[in-house]
């Protein structure tokens, strides 16, 4: 295993840990291709520290005799909720611009000592993607009296009912909210969903929060609203382009909050579980159990489990 997006080991050892090992636990940092696939003779499992298995071709997995392929959700729903409601206050607050502002001493110039902001009680929250996530996200919402409707490819009713949330079609959520949040799961059908067509029908003063995955917004259309003034501001948590380069268009605006990609989760208490989570996922594999979770269920037809320890 190797950690994070920069330290992913060279090609060459991956092939030859998918050559020679039985299992491989490995992060979102590490793009597991066909090709890499192709190399796993004895692999049964690949075990990833992560919820998304964007990185790994999974097809290819299942299909390579049937390697099981296993992740970690739900154990880092609370708190990407709480980065993602904690990126809300600041763009709303001004918080970041605020910090900078003292810190360069120039927030009676620019500013006569006023930076005015706007308010998160009462307004209204658009979640695009109610699943784990977006409902904890709505359920921190309520508690600012926050009016939250959302859009998601399943409409949850019984959500709804519980937390006093209300459905809308897409471009509802984006023309109606104040604060549009991004939790929805990576998947071809998500690439670009905010374009610069739904990115248009947003309100000038509404702001945009992306928790989820970089390629669900368009970034070229993103910073093209951010110029012209289509909305008021921004903060993200991904990025099309990971790490962002320090140069980025997107690190010029003082309207944009922008974190090192993929903090939502990056608490002692959820890296640890998580961690714990893929370690288990491993090991009940190899001993002829089924994994906490399991991102290819189809496998168990292809491959039954077998204890190898």
């Amino acid at each position: 295993m190797w950690g994070g997006r920069q330290a992913s080991p060279p090609r060459e050892v991956w092939i030859d840990v998918f050559k020679n090992c039985t299992g491989a636990i490995v992060t979102l940092g590490d793009i597991i291709d066909r090709s890499l696939i192709n190399e796993a003779d004895k692999l049964f499992i690949i075990s990833t520290y992560s919820v998304g298995v964007d990185h790994i071709d999974v097809k290819a997995a299942t299909e390579k005799g049937g390697i099981y392929v296993t992740h970690t959700p739900e154990v880092l729903v609370e708190a990407v909720a709480d980065l993602a409601m904690g990126l809300l206050i600041a763009l709303a607050r001004k918080i970041v611009l605020g910090d900078k502002l003292i810190r360069e001493g120039g927030i009676y110039d620019k500013w006569g000592g006023w930076l005015l902001g706007s308010e998160v009680h009462g307004a209204t929250l658009g979640i695009i993607g109610l699943g784990n996530i977006g409902t904890a996200l709505a359920r921190r919402a309520k508690a600012f009296d926050m009016k939250v409707i959302y859009w998601s490819r399943t409409r949850k009713p019984h959500i709804e009912f519980a937390l006093g949330i209300e459905y809308r079609p897409l471009e509802s959520v984006l023309t109606e909210s104040d604060f549009v949040v991004i939790t929805v799961a990576a998947t071809p059908e998500t690439r670009h969903l905010i374009n610069e067509e739904r990115l248009r029908l947003m309100k000038k003063t509404a702001y945009l929060i992306n928790v989820a995955r970089g390629d669900i917004v368009d970034t070229n259309a993103l910073v093209k609203a951010l110029k012209e003034g289509w909305i008021a501001g921004a903060a993200l948590d991904v990025y099309e382009e990971e790490p962002l380069p320090s140069t980025h268009e997107l690190t010029k605006f003082d309207n944009v909050v922008l974190t090192p990609p993929h903090i939502g989760s990056a608490t002692y208490e959820t890296r640890e579980r998580m961690a714990e989570v893929a370690v288990r996922n491993l090991i009940n594999v190899l001993m002829g159990k089924r994994p906490l979770y399991l991102a290819n269920p189809e496998v168990l037809s292809i491959r039954p489990l077998q204890a190898l320890i």
